[in-house]
């Protein structure tokens, strides 16, 4: 054996919680390094290349992109820096844990003002336990309300926590290493970075990133391999090329790659088989371009390879060594997705109707999707879609909708485990920060919720950070109820806490639904009638069936209502006749919304024009049986 280094080569993926700025920063990195042509239009943002990305403002997936540095920490060489830019949300784990298997060191970045987060120590966790070396930027450094001392307090603090509670399990951790962090205070909007601490609010000394950079060459290990070594390449992630079909792209181990070699390609379930390279493409910037070969270290996508799908090895035909597969942690929430089954499926020709279609599409995103997971249901025209969170299964629907599916979505459900005869349930981890006049009343809303409060704190500037150890279940729905309790100005994070002995019963929508008890067309005559009790979710003149909910009422108990009744005409003219009668606007629930507000008995009707909630049982007789049945085995 005969250990190399590629010291023309760093492999870095930048990690934070949401709205922390890590695409923000990589932009200014492109720019700063020339990266893209000269006369290149470039949006901000643009590793967020999708449109549920750029309308969310969140990073969904991870996304590579390759630097070619020259400045004054390179001696001249150039050298290659390979980026991951991974998610923020606890929701797409995989994608952050998929990006970690890719790189040999953490950028990890810290809001100036907002400090760690739960995200933060899911990230931190994960790149400790893969041994993976840390280099803190405390970003935003120039926002009014920066406390960047504290923020570094609280980041080493979470850094020593997280290795002691790791340590048990991996005892060849240097817990001296992981204390003596380099730290880099910065201002990505600002394209601003210094190792040299500025005051609060201010932007950091340098002009420009070079701190920065010579951070990540100083303190990321260049990529080592075995000179000796048959070829070694993991596949990390997929995408596609409508000239070339599926491309896999691969971080290289050991070996080389090259363009029309013929490579084993070892499959999850052991089977090997030889393929041919027919493309090679490399990394710059944003773009691919063609390429003979790569060595270890580098990050490249080749095609070829059809069924070839994330965790799986390419290894030399002669001398086949896999590589073990990616493992990401278990799903916590799950909903049932199935065809259209609403009086209104098929209204507009050219829609996704069919059951074959929409498993083709859900079997689709498996393959690209590490943490999602289908079960059967035992129904020919429905599945349960497991995945880490409420938020990547209501994006995986929305991403269906806008490609022109009609989908009946079942409100999400816990997935639990039985331990020991007794069923265990996933707990979150629930930190928010929220102006301290809320504080009552967020305690009250989480412990109807089965919340248990482990500490609060006051940072003295009018907000107090709260943090919950909650049910999953409990969160279902509790977003939008929180943000009108704190009025829109509450921020709440929550990430895996692992499993618990079920909690109980946990109510969490105190109003019932109006529900329509014939179809036709909304009118504003019984709208007005009926707006004084209710709220409604319709339009007038809109269409209705029997079933789906118009509204939500102001007592707890649903109501069947006709939405559609009109006016009588008679010959007598009212003396009011010509007064302008106002009707109150109706409340627009987006597909989280409609998600969250769903009840056990009620589902969603998502089409690419309309979202709509509905009762499972459309029949308003056979939903008062069954309401009287149940009643029946509860007494």
């Amino acid at each position: 054996m005969a250990i190399a280094t590629r010291s023309d080569l760093r492999n870095v993926a930048i990690v934070a919680h949401v709205d922390h700025g890590k695409t923000t920063l990589v932009d200014a990195m492109l720019r700063q390094t020339n990266s893209f042509d000269a006369h290149a239009a470039v949006d901000d943002r643009v590793m967020d290349s999708g449109d549920l990305e750029r309308e969310k403002g969140i990073t969904i997936l991870a996304k590579n992109t390759a630097i070619t540095y020259r400045g004054e920490h390179s001696g001249g060489d150039p050298i290659t820096i390979n980026v991951i830019d991974t998610p923020g949300h606890a929701d797409f784990g995989g994608e952050v844990e998929r990006g970690l298997s890719m790189v040999d060191g953490v950028v990890l970045l810290v809001d100036s003002s907002e400090g760690p987060l739960p995200q933060t120590r899911f990230v931190l966790r994960k790149a400790l336990e893969a041994k993976l070396p840390v280099i803190l930027v405390v970003n935003k450094t120039d926002r009014p309300d920066a406390r960047i001392d504290a923020v570094v307090g609280e980041a080493t603090d979470l850094l020593l926590g997280l290795a002691s509670d790791i340590a048990e399990d991996h005892p060849d951790l240097d817990l001296d290493a992981v204390l003596d962090v380099p730290v880099v205070y910065a201002s990505g909007k600002a394209g601003r970075a210094s190792t040299e601490r500025p005051a609060d609010g201010s932007l950091p000394a340098s002009d420009d990133l070079e701190p920065l950079f010579g951070a990540i060459l100083e303190h990321i290990p260049a990529p080592t391999y075995d000179d000796e070594h048959p070829l070694q390449a993991w596949v990390t992630n997929l995408d596609s090329s409508p000239f070339l079909g599926r491309l896999a792209l691969l971080r290289v181990f050991n070996g080389t790659i090259r363009k029309g070699q013929t490579v084993a390609w070892v499959r999850h379930n052991g089977d090997v088989a030889n393929v041919r390279i027919t493309e090679l493409l490399k990394t710059q910037a944003l773009d691919r371009y063609p390429a003979e070969s790569a060595g270890p270290g580098e990050i490249v996508a080749v095609a070829g390879i059809e069924d070839i799908t994330i965790g799986e090895t390419l290894a030399d035909a002669d001398d086949v060594r896999p590589l073990p597969s990616i493992t990401v942690d278990d799903p916590a929430i799950s909903m049932t997705i199935g065809t259209n089954t609403s009086p209104l499926m098929g209204k507009v020709k050219g829609h996704k109707l069919t059951a074959r279609m929409v498993k083709d599409r859900l079997d689709r995103e498996l393959i690209g999707n590490v943490s999602l997971r289908i079960v059967d249901v035992g129904r020919p025209d429905a599945w349960e879609v497991q995945g880490r969170g409420e938020l990547a299964l209501a994006i995986l629907v929305e991403q269906m909708r806008r490609e022109g599916f009609e989908l009946t979505v079942g409100k999400p459900q816990v997935v639990t485990k039985t331990v020991d005869g007794r069923v265990h349930e996933p707990f979150e981890h629930l930190t928010i920060d929220a102006p301290e006049e809320h504080l009552g009343a967020i305690t009250q809303l989480l412990a109807a919720r089965k919340g248990r409060m482990e500490g609060m704190a006051n940072h003295g500037t009018g907000w107090v950070r709260m943090e919950f150890i909650v049910p999953s279940r409990g969160l279902i729905g509790f977003r939008s109820e929180f943000m009108t309790i704190t009025r829109g100005t509450g921020i709440a994070n929550a990430i895996s806490h692992g499993y618990g002995p079920w909690a109980g019963t946990i109510t969490t929508r105190n109003n019932g639904s109006i529900v329509a008890d014939r179809a036709g067309v909304a009118t504003p005559f019984a709208m007005m009638a009926l707006q004084e009790r209710m709220t409604f979710f319709v339009n007038p003149t809109e269409e209705v069936y029997e079933g789906m909910v118009v509204g939500e009422n102001s007592r707890g108990e649903d109501m069947d209502v006709n939405i559609t009744k009109e006016k009588k005409l008679t010959n007598m003219r009212s003396s009011t006749a010509d007064e302008l009668e106002k009707l109150t606007p109706p409340r627009q629930l987006s597909l989280e919304e409609c998600l969250e507000f769903a009840r056990e008995d009620e589902c969603v009707e998502v089409t690419p024009e309309k979202i709509r909630i509905r009762k499972v049982e459309l029949d308003a007789t056979a939903r008062a049986r069954a309401t009287s049945r149940a009643k029946r085995q509860e007494a």
